[in-house]
């Protein structure tokens, strides 16, 4: 005796969307392959599946679609005249979905085959070229670009969409960026052999260091953020510069004392160019920081350059 349920077993779901009424591609081209090669087994075998997954898979479709696809005998399996016809359909949909993948692969292939990066001077200036020749060793087929500025300007950039990641050294995240701390650094007092502070004995107090005209770099740089937080405040520029080689030039020159990151002024000091001066009472370490467009975490190229950042 048939029962209603019965029959509703094998009705066909009209409601929801699509992808609850329509069997998944892996179901489409396995009936693609049971047509082609005349068994179920054989069309297991050319998809790399078992025969009870074929089998199951071939089920699940019959269930969803409301009507019997494959006929099964000691002798192997058949499509059913309603299998032919939706096998029919299946290959539209399986060249559809190629010419899809063929397009996504196409875009792959041109976010692929450039990269822009910002980053703030020191990052760009001491860490990145490193980052950069493995990336290319890697990638020798990936244009890269490198927008060098302050951490404000880095920001800008990436919110523009003029590059599709950054790295900056301030204390806080501009809003609009996801980060990711990728290495620590520390700002050091500096000062030609030549400068009174080059002959201290004692450390520097912070107060002194605060009340002190220093050559610095711009506002919206990192360093001096980390630098006028920790301070509480600076005292008026003895020279204001855009660059961090334009800093340590100065300074170098016996223009004045400098804070600058340990990074940059590693040759100078042990050249003894430059001498560091101990500072007491505040501490200048800070993180640096990978930064991208909130939601839209890197991919390609700039996914593998924050991976060599961590190496």
């Amino acid at each position: 005796m048939t029962t209603r349920d019965d029959h509703a077993e094998h009705r066909p779901v009209t409601a929801g969307t699509l992808a609850h009424r329509v069997p998944d591609l892996g179901g489409l081209e396995l009936l693609l392959a049971v047509a082609r090669v005349g068994s179920l087994g054989g069309a297991a075998r050319e998809l790399g599946i078992t025969q009870p997954a074929a089998s199951s898979r071939v089920r699940s479709m019959e269930r969803q679609l409301g009507v019997a696809l494959v006929d099964r005998s000691p002798r192997g399996s058949r499509l059913t005249d309603a299998g032919a016809l939706v096998t029919d359909w299946a290959r539209r949909i399986v060249e559809a979905a190629e010419a899809f993948d063929a397009g996504a692969q196409a875009l792959r292939d041109r976010r692929d085959s450039r990269l822009r990066v910002a980053a703030s001077m020191t990052i760009a200036e001491y860490l990145l070229p490193g980052w950069l020749l493995a990336l290319r060793a890697q990638r020798p087929d990936t244009a890269v670009s490198l927008l060098a500025g302050n951490s404000a300007s880095v920001a800008e950039r990436l919110l523009a969409d003029e590059a599709d990641v950054g790295f900056v050294e301030g204390l806080t995240v501009p809003t609009g960026l996801d980060s990711a701390v990728i290495a620590h650094d520390r700002l050091i007092v500096v000062t030609a052999p030549s400068h009174a502070w080059a002959r201290r004995r004692r450390p520097l107090a912070a107060e002194e260091l605060a009340a002190t005209s220093l050559i610095l770099r711009e506002k919206g740089s990192g360093t001096r953020q980390v630098l006028d937080t920790a301070l509480g405040g600076l005292a008026r520029p003895l020279i204001e510069l855009s660059s961090t080689t334009a800093v340590k030039a100065a300074a170098v020159s016996g223009a004045g004392p400098a804070v600058l990151s340990e990074l940059a002024v590693r040759e100078e000091l042990a050249m003894r160019r430059l001498i560091r001066v101990p500072v007491d009472g505040v501490t200048l370490a800070r993180e640096l920081r990978a930064v991208w467009p909130t939601g839209h975490r890197p991919a390609g190229p700039a996914r593998d350059l924050l991976t060599l950042t961590r190496g």
